[in-house]
């Protein structure tokens, strides 16, 4: 009897108690998962009430946009919206778009819930005017100059979307996350497990670009010049990226340009971004500030600093309003050189310009965990369950969202975090988008495959994303590998968010590849992921070989190589079928060649999108991220390198002829002209 009440309650709130793995097996969850994951929600599962209705209205309403309301009320409520300007309408088809309240009075009681009003279908103006696009895939911090300090940068991203639009005629560059880092190092490496998703990280500012710089006297620019040297002479080797060393740099020389007296139209421009940011870039940086003393776990902190919202807290960011304000101002230096990336991209050419990418989650103790309070769960983590490729799981750490939670705030906390994504950008990747429909959740101390799957609200999910895409006019490319619902798939192309094929993983039941015309064409097409060896490497099978020394294979390391090179050969005889790489070629002696035949098979594709690695155009053959490690592979400090180990600077891109010809070459048919063209 107890385990069908735990079901029910399970079943009330989202929980599963069994799923789908990726042989297409169902796998049951153990009991105390589920118990551990109810109660991580604020639930009892014992109360004997648990799984009871939870009230008249839903925790929000979501009505498409012209459709009727899918909400049936008694017969004696009467309802009325008052939208997001203050007026009352009936709550009848028609309403406008936007986050409203709707008002249910029913036998002298009045409910509310929030209302969302969404667009039925996304279509954006870069996809409605090109067949199709294509553009270059590329973790900017990897991508240095000789004039950034160590790490890539945002003068960076703009040069090489500036290049690959001008000189290969490519219509975006999608990037990785550039969400918030920690206020002191050291800084976490993965920029998929954020401080903040809303705000984004000063690593990645450019600082001889801040307009104070140039008021700065001789002395004082040459003791940031000073400071840059030595950044600058490692960021010219294969060495891992130490982003420690390069924020204490970068933070002391923009601490100078912060006291440097701006000019009137400059401090304008600043109040004009804070009042828009209003409170919660006053939290932010609140956080921050409090990070720098107390440590960038918030549950670490004394007891009266935890709650955001605390008398405490406010008298605390009073006496530290200069640290405050320094936060502040790095997110506005960060803001303009956000919007100069995206201009310099769309100026060049590129029908879409930068796509950034949002990650699923965040860290427990960082600031969002802080502001959004119990709109995330704490003592779960965020991850994904054994697929072919990690067969032990992935814990992403973070917490998830809290479904009711975020719904009872009508999605906010997610709208602010997408409209900041698309506030400088022509389109946004999201990073896991099954985590709109579910999201596997591992109790904290648990290992990753002993998760279990946490529902949520589909229609309000995809129809907020929806929405602020919509109103940025922005192409969104959800991915959607691993273990996925095949009807979440269909939602969002009904939606108009694109998929994410990868090569790799385009194979039938028997394991053979899929030929090009039986791919989906609402996708973004490309080789491999972040996630995935570079092709060089795949070719070799040398990732079996790194995999087995780190303990993370699920069988015998010479199965592993066997099926490995078993899958490189199936492509092989493929490719060579459709008379895209000759018969003689070796792909492990000759992997540019393999390259530019996979990039001609993807052009061979319907899919409206194409993304290209960088990684894999310059012969790179380490991976940027091993999932199932974190200290035991050097995941996200690996620099862009070509096939011989060099680095490969985006100075080299733009004027190295040699490199520009390797590059023309291993792009295939996919830069044979501009991207609007293919």
């Amino acid at each position: 009897m107890r385990d069908v009440q735990l079901a029910r309650v399970a079943e009330q709130y989202g929980v599963a108690t069994s799923y789908e793995d990726w042989r297409g097996r169902r796998v049951p969850v153990g009991p105390d998962t589920i118990r551990h994951v109810l109660r991580a929600l604020g639930v009892d599962p014992e109360a004997p009430d648990a799984a009871a209705p939870r009230g008249l209205l839903p925790p929000a309403v979501v009505v498409r946009e012209g459709k009727a309301p899918d909400l049936v009320l008694p017969g004696s409520a009467r309802g009325v919206v008052e939208t997001a300007d203050g007026s009352l309408l009936p709550f009848d088809p028609g309403l406008p778009l936007g986050s409203h309240v709707l008002r249910v009075t029913d036998g002298g009681v009045e409910h509310d819930a929030p209302l969302l009003v969404v667009p039925d279908r996304l279509d954006p103006g870069a996809l409605r005017d090109h067949p199709r696009l294509w553009g270059v895939m590329a973790q900017i911090y990897s991508v240095r100059s000789r004039a950034s300090w160590g790490t890539g940068d945002l003068r960076d991203l703009a040069e090489l979307a500036d290049w690959s639009a001008r000189d290969l005629g490519a219509d975006f560059t999608l990037v990785n996350p550039v969400h918030a880092t920690e206020p002191l190092p050291p800084v976490e490496p993965s920029p998929y497990l954020p401080v903040s998703r809303r705000y984004a990280s000063p690593l990645y500012i450019r600082v001889e670009d801040v307009p104070e710089y140039a008021r700065l006297d001789p002395a004082r620019r040459e003791g940031v010049q000073r400071l840059a040297r030595p950044l600058r002479e490692r960021g010219r080797t294969a060495d891992l990226l130490d982003r420690d060393e390069v924020w204490k740099a970068k933070r002391t020389a923009l601490e100078v340009l912060f006291e440097v007296p701006r000019a009137p139209g400059r401090e304008a421009a600043l109040r004009a971004y804070l009042e828009r940011e209003g409170r919660p870039l006053v939290e932010f940086a609140t956080w921050s500030a409090l990070a720098e003393e107390y440590g960038s776990d918030y549950r670490a902190w004394p007891g009266d600093l935890r709650d955001a919202g605390s008398r405490a807290v406010g008298a605390e960011a009073l006496r530290r309003w200069p640290a405050v304000e320094f936060h502040r101002w790095l997110q506005w230096v960060l803001d303009e050189q956000l919007a100069q990336a995206q201009a310099t991209a769309r100026a060049g050419g590129m029908g879409v310009g930068i796509v950034h990418d949002l990650a699923i989650g965040v860290q427990a103790g960082g600031a969002d965990a802080w502001m959004y309070g119990d709109a995330l769960v704490p003592g779960l983590r965020v991850g994904a369950p054994p697929d072919e490729f990690n067969r032990l799981g992935q814990d992403r750490g973070g917490p998830p969202w809290n479904p009711v939670r975020l719904a009872e705030r009508g999605y906010g906390p997610f709208r602010q975090i997408l409209d900041q994504a698309l506030r400088h950008a022509g389109g946004v990747r999201m990073d896991h988008v099954m985590g709109m429909f579910r999201l596997w959740c591992v109790p904290e101390g648990a290992s990753a495959d002993q998760g279990t799957y946490l529902r949520f609200d589909h229609e309000g999910m995809v129809g907020t994303l929806v929405l602020a895409a919509h109103l940025a006019d922005a192409v969104v490319v959800g991915e959607d590998l691993g273990t996925v619902e095949p009807w979440a798939r269909d939602h969002l192309a009904d939606r108009g968010v694109l998929g994410t094929s990868v090569l790799w993983s385009e194979q039938d039941g028997d394991g053979e590849p899929r030929r090009p015309g039986d791919w989906r064409a609402d996708c973004l097409a490309t080789v491999a992921t972040h996630d995935l060896p570079p092709v060089a490497s795949f070719l070799s099978a040398e990732h079996v070989e790194l995999r087995d020394r780190l303990g993370l294979l699920g069988r015998p390391v010479e199965e592993e190589r066997a099926g490995a090179e078993a899958r490189v050969e199936r492509w092989r005889r493929l490719l060579v079928d459709l008379g895209l790489l000759d018969e003689d070629v070796d792909p492990v002696a000759d992997p540019a060649a393999v390259v530019a035949a996979m990039h001609a098979y993807l052009v061979a594709t319907p899919a409206r999108m194409i993304g290209v690695a960088l990684t894999d155009v310059v012969g790179e053959r380490r991976m940027q991220n091993q999932p199932g490690t974190t200290t035991e592979y050097p995941n996200w400090r690996i620099p862009l390198t070509s096939a011989e180990g060099e680095p490969v600077l985006v100075d080299e891109l733009l004027a190295d002829p040699r490199m520009v010809a390797r590059i023309r070459r291993t792009l295939g048919p996919v830069g044979g002209g501009h991207g609007r063209a293919l």
